[in-house]
């Protein structure tokens, strides 16, 4: 015999010990009987539907600063949709930060000419071990490490958004 054979022949012995087996080990307990009357009594409770709220002792404060490394995105983005839904725009003041509530509103500065721009993050991201931020090709532009393609930089959280912002399909 195979070895295919002896394999089909195994799964199917183990599928019906299991098929045998398993109705005795549902079988109905004490302990299940009253977990089912609990269950009986909620199911009566009028469902009531809780969506999960931020903590906002935990939310990100304005004002809060740090540093880290900075990349930007640019044509193989161009006009496919962000995290909020928008249309990626290589030539607008954009960011995409991997925890930032969407919506933020951060100065970025690069410290090598002490230029900066301020910025709406809009999307998720960078996905390189690294990195802490991806701008807009028009952000690194103006901040003058697009043709360096990377810069150290640092953030200033300038404003959180009050409620979270929409994304598509809610």
């Amino acid at each position: 015999m195979s070895h295919k054979n002896i394999a089909t022949v195994g799964a199917v012995l183990l599928g019906f010990l299991l098929f045998c087996v398993a109705p005795t080990l549902n079988a109905p307990s004490a302990v299940a009987a009253s977990d089912a009357d609990l269950f009986t009594q909620s199911a009566q409770a009028p469902a009531r539907t809780t969506l999960a709220t931020p903590n906002p002792a935990l939310a990100p404060k304005p004002g809060k600063t740090w540093e880290c490394v900075s990349s930007w995105y640019g044509e193989d983005f161009d006009g496919r949709p962000t995290a909020n839904g928008e249309t990626y725009d290589m030539y607008g003041v954009t960011a995409a930060h991997p925890t930032l509530p969407l919506g933020s509103i951060v100065r970025v500065i690069n410290p090598k000419n002490n230029r900066s721009q301020i910025v709406r993050i809009n999307d998720r991201g960078p996905y390189v071990e690294g990195r802490g931020l991806d701008v807009s090709y028009e952000v690194a532009r103006r901040l003058g490490f697009d043709q360096r393609g990377v810069a150290k930089v640092r953030l200033v959280l300038l404003e959180v958004p009050s409620r979270p912002v929409p994304t598509p399909g809610q």
